[in-house]
């Protein structure tokens, strides 16, 4: 029996830790770094992804063979439609792939050493104890200043203070066409009151990557120059508005010193992280991976897939 998906699977952690505490009006407590690592994150929260067990337990005829089947396309592909309302890319697919493939590999490795006794074959235990065996084998290299430093660098997105946007929107409840936008928005820059129909909402401090997601890449390389306080009709990705830019808070580079404890525990985790994944495709090389996308068309049989 496959057991079903759960849309958190797919929950995406914000990429800019100052972003996420000012874009939530309702601040919500961060989860542990160990439920951030990705691989251990799907296993957790995905609760046996892709978990068609009987067609794997079946095969054991070949206990080396991993076949990534139609089925495990849709379950992926009908989580995502749910979760994004759309149907994944061919490179997402095939992140997805790969995320089937690791637990796969834990999967049957943490059934190779019995892990499963005790605990009623429950696919994602068996997972999380293998997952368990490969993390104590996992080693931190050392670290020294410079090199902390550099990795800091590298990653100054997660802490630097990005550019921030004070501004307003106004969206017409009746006709929401570009003609009528423009003349409410002329009614407004001459100072006549708007329409009552309008709704106006104010957004304080959003960044650049908030107004993509919100808006559009577009409406945000157009936005991001407008003269501030006056009134613009904006063509966004879900219409027409009327938008007024107030104020725009110039980016803050994050100081290294005083971010430096947290910097260290990041590299930890993210190195762990690495070192984890790398474990587990090392073991993905036992196994022949093979591809089955269509009943009619020829399997296609890859051998260490880990390595793409």
């Amino acid at each position: 029996m496959s057991t079903p998906l759960t849309p958190s699977s797919f929950d995406l952690p914000s990429s800019n830790t100052n972003e996420s505490a000012r874009a939530n009006t309702k601040p919500r407590k961060p989860l542990p770094a160990w439920l951030r690592e990705p691989l251990l994150h799907f296993v957790v929260l995905g609760a046996a992804l892709f978990a068609v067990d009987q067609v794997m337990l079946s095969r054991e005829d070949d206990p080396r063979l991993i076949v990534v089947g139609p089925e495990v396309d849709a379950q992926a592909i009908q989580l995502f439609k749910q979760e994004r309302n759309r149907e994944p890319t061919e490179a997402e697919l095939r992140a997805l792939h790969q995320v089937y493939l690791d637990n796969e590999v834990l999967y049957r490795e943490g059934l190779s050493m019995d892990l499963d006794r005790g605990d009623d074959a429950i696919r994602e235990r068996v997972i999380f104890k293998a997952l368990s065996v490969v993390d104590a084998n996992v080693k931190l290299p050392p670290i020294d200043e410079k090199s902390l430093g550099e990795w800091f660098d590298a990653h100054r997105d997660k802490y630097d203070e990005p550019v921030r946007y004070d501004f307003q929107e106004a969206a017409l409840t009746g006709d929401s066409s570009e003609s009528a936008v423009r003349a409410f928005v002329e009614q407004l820059n001459s100072g006549t009151p708007g329409d009552a129909q309008a709704g106006l909402r104010v957004f304080k401090g959003r960044p650049h990557s908030n107004l993509i997601q919100s808006y559009g890449a577009e409406f945000t390389k157009e936005f991001e120059t407008a003269p501030p306080g006056i009134w613009r009709a904006m063509k966004t990705k879900d219409g027409w508005r009327a938008m007024r830019l107030d104020t725009v808070t110039a980016a803050k580079p994050a100081d290294f010193k005083l971010f430096h404890g947290l910097a260290m525990q990041d590299w930890r985790d993210s190195t762990s992280a690495e070192l984890r994944t790398q474990a587990v495709r090392q073991l993905a090389k036992k196994y022949e991976i093979r591809f089955e996308r269509n009943a009619g068309a020829a399997p296609a049989v890859k051998q260490n897939s880990s390595n793409d």
